[in-house]
Formats: C-alpha cells, structure tokens, sequence
C-alpha cells in the first residue's frame, strides 16, 4: 500500500524520522559523555539537541499519523502501526519533560530524573524505531502497492506466506 504523503515520489515520513532519531540519541550520548566526564558543555549540547529533536519528533509524526490514516482497520500492520506511534508518543513526552527539567534548571543541569527519563525514552525509542521497520520492511507499509498487512513477524519462524521446515 501507498503512502499520500509524498514529496517528490518518496514517503516524507521515513525522511523525517532521522532527525528526532539521531538527535535525540545524540543527546543520550552527551549526557553519558557528561557523566563521565563532568564537563558541563556536554549537560548544555545534550539539553539543546534534545529539544530539537522533540521538536522533530513532532514533525515527523504529523506525517506518521497520515501514513497510519491509511493502513487498512483490523490488520497487524496498523496494531503494529498504533503501537508504534504510541509508543512515539511516550518516548517524545519523556524526552520533552527531560528538557523542561532542565530548562528550569541553573545553566541546563540535567537531574537525576531528567537522566532517567532520557535514558528510558532512547530504549522506547529503540524498540518503536524496530517497530517502525517492521512495517515498512516485512509488511511494506508506504512502499509495497501488494502489501501483506497480515505478515507475520519478522521474529517468527514464518517468511511472508511460507511456513518454516
């Protein structure tokens, strides 16, 4: 199945998602580099390229929500696809509150808690990055006109429509 947000022939959402993704893990990277380091460039650089990529992220699922308006009701590609850009959801408020607690903070100090919470939205992150790649790689969401939007998991013994020996 097709996406209809296209820019130039290719999916928009696909094209944003690398911003909040790398930006986002950047920051987590600052805040370990800040912590082993102490040198408070790193807390400041951490704070900042959070906030762009929540801002991102924001972005990028506009498009998401387009792209999920159009997988067909009652299949696994659109429970995958709402898990998915729940999941986003989560991860981008943590991260975003994360950044408030630092942005009230003296000269961005990153709290215990403002740590946790970025620490903890990476790992959803991660897992709703794989999710993501679920849907456009093993079901062909946006890219696929036959798309199997039943597939089975790609963590299965099955492969699209054969059954494993």
């Amino acid at each position: 199945m097709q996406t209809r947000a296209k820019a130039m022939g290719h999916q928009i959402h696909p094209m944003l998602v690398a911003f909040p993704l790398g930006l986002l893990g950047t920051g987590v990277i600052f805040d370990i580099v800040f912590l082993i380091t102490g040198r408070t460039g790193f807390e400041i650089a951490a704070a900042y390229t959070i906030g762009a990529g929540v801002i991102g992220g924001l972005l990028a699922a506009l498009f998401g929500a387009i792209d999920a308006a159009s997988i067909p009701s009652r299949t696994r590609a659109k429970r995958i696809g709402l898990l998915h850009g729940l999941g986003n959801v989560a991860a981008l408020a943590l991260f975003a509150i994360s950044w408030v607690l630092r942005e009230q903070a003296t000269a961005w100090h990153a709290s215990t808690l403002a740590l946790i919470l970025s620490f903890v939205g990476i790992v959803v992150l991660a897992g709703t990055a794989w999710l993501g790649g679920e849907l456009v790689e093993r079901l062909g969401i946006g890219v696929a006109p036959d798309a199997d939007v039943n597939s089975p998991s790609s963590l299965s013994s099955q492969r699209r429509g054969l059954a494993s020996h």
